[in-house]
């Protein structure tokens, strides 16, 4: 038995080699780095990496670098001579600061409502009421349309003359409007169909993060003598605020791509005056009157303010640990 374990002690030194501060093991500094984790998985992660750098992030710098130049109409871009002459116009012209103000105004409308309607769902849908699941799905099932779909739905709804709404509002003796034309009111209306459209998803991610509040906590605060919208005000809903930034976040971003809903609604990238924002603006000027680099300016706009919405939230995420 002594001799056994001589021999595996012999074969283990073997293995190793003197160094100054004492002993390692044999394998190279090559060997480790082959046999990490981020090399061993580099076939599942690292084609899609080149893909998304490619068609992704090196296109918003071949943009960027395009809205530096003078380019429109036919031929190619010059990138001899580059300046912020795009940026520059932009701030002196009143279209972009119109689409600009539009934009600001259905992202916070749009999101606020999504928000609280969604809110005021999942708390109906916590208290167990009866056919729960049917009204979930019923509230939910406007988020599985495309804004293509919404679109050609609600432009029958807002009809002048045989619109649902001018009907049922023209009971009481009011209008008919016209809600997609009137430029006090085509805003409102396209907000009014995008919340219909994504209170339901909002509805569904609060009500899985009241689902995950433990009961006991329910409990704790009716023997306090708490009333239930007390308990809801004071307990449960500062806890939902995770789920709140989360929803905001996927909000917003579903409301700067509100492009398709607007181009389904008006038949083309021109909406009704009033309802003009940074994505019918930037393609109008693109592909209507061929200013490829105006156009490469406005969607770095619009990019920078993508960017300013998400990058909070992942360096937040980033600090909890969760990416």
């Amino acid at each position: 038995m002594k001799g056994v374990l001589a021999l595996l002690r012999s074969v283990r030194d073997s293995r190793r080699v003197e160094t100054d501060g004492g002993t390692v093991e044999e394998r190279s500094t090559v060997r480790r780095w082959l046999d990490s984790d981020i090399v061993q998985s580099a076939p599942f992660w690292f084609p899609p990496f080149l893909l998304m750098g490619f068609f992704v992030y090196a296109a918003i710098g071949w943009n960027f670098f395009l809205s530096l130049t003078s380019y429109s109409g036919f031929g190619d871009p010059d990138y001899s001579d580059l300046g912020l002459e795009n940026y520059t116009t932009l701030l002196s012209d009143p279209q972009f600061w119109e689409a600009t103000r539009n934009t600001v105004v259905l992202l916070v409308v749009f999101t606020v409502a999504c928000l609280a309607i969604g809110l005021v769902l999942a708390l109906l849908l916590d208290r167990k009421i009866r056919f729960e699941r049917s009204f979930r799905t019923i509230y939910l099932l406007p988020f599985a349309l495309s804004f293509i779909v919404t679109a050609q739905f609600w432009r029958w709804m807002y009809n002048v003359n045989n619109g649902i709404i001018n009907q049922v509002i023209g009971v009481f003796g009011l209008g008919p409007y016209n809600w997609l034309g009137d430029p006090r009111l085509v805003l409102g209306a396209v907000i009014f169909a995008l919340v219909w459209q994504f209170s339901g998803y909002t509805m569904v991610i609060y009500l899985a993060a009241l689902r995950s509040i433990p009961t006991d906590q329910y409990e704790a605060a009716r023997v306090d003598g708490a009333s239930t919208i007390r308990m809801y005000w004071r307990v449960i809903i500062p806890q939902l605020r995770a789920a709140m930034v989360s929803a905001s976040v996927t909000l917003v971003l579903f409301a700067l791509k509100a492009f398709d809903f607007l181009y389904a609604t008006f038949d083309g990238y021109r909406p009704r005056k009033g309802a003009d924002i940074l994505a019918t603006f930037m393609v109008r000027e693109s592909f209507g009157k061929s200013e490829w680099a105006y156009g490469s300016a406005i969607a770095l706009v619009l990019f920078a303010v993508s960017l300013a919405v998400i990058a909070p939230y992942l360096y937040n995420q980033y600090k909890q640990g969760n990416l």
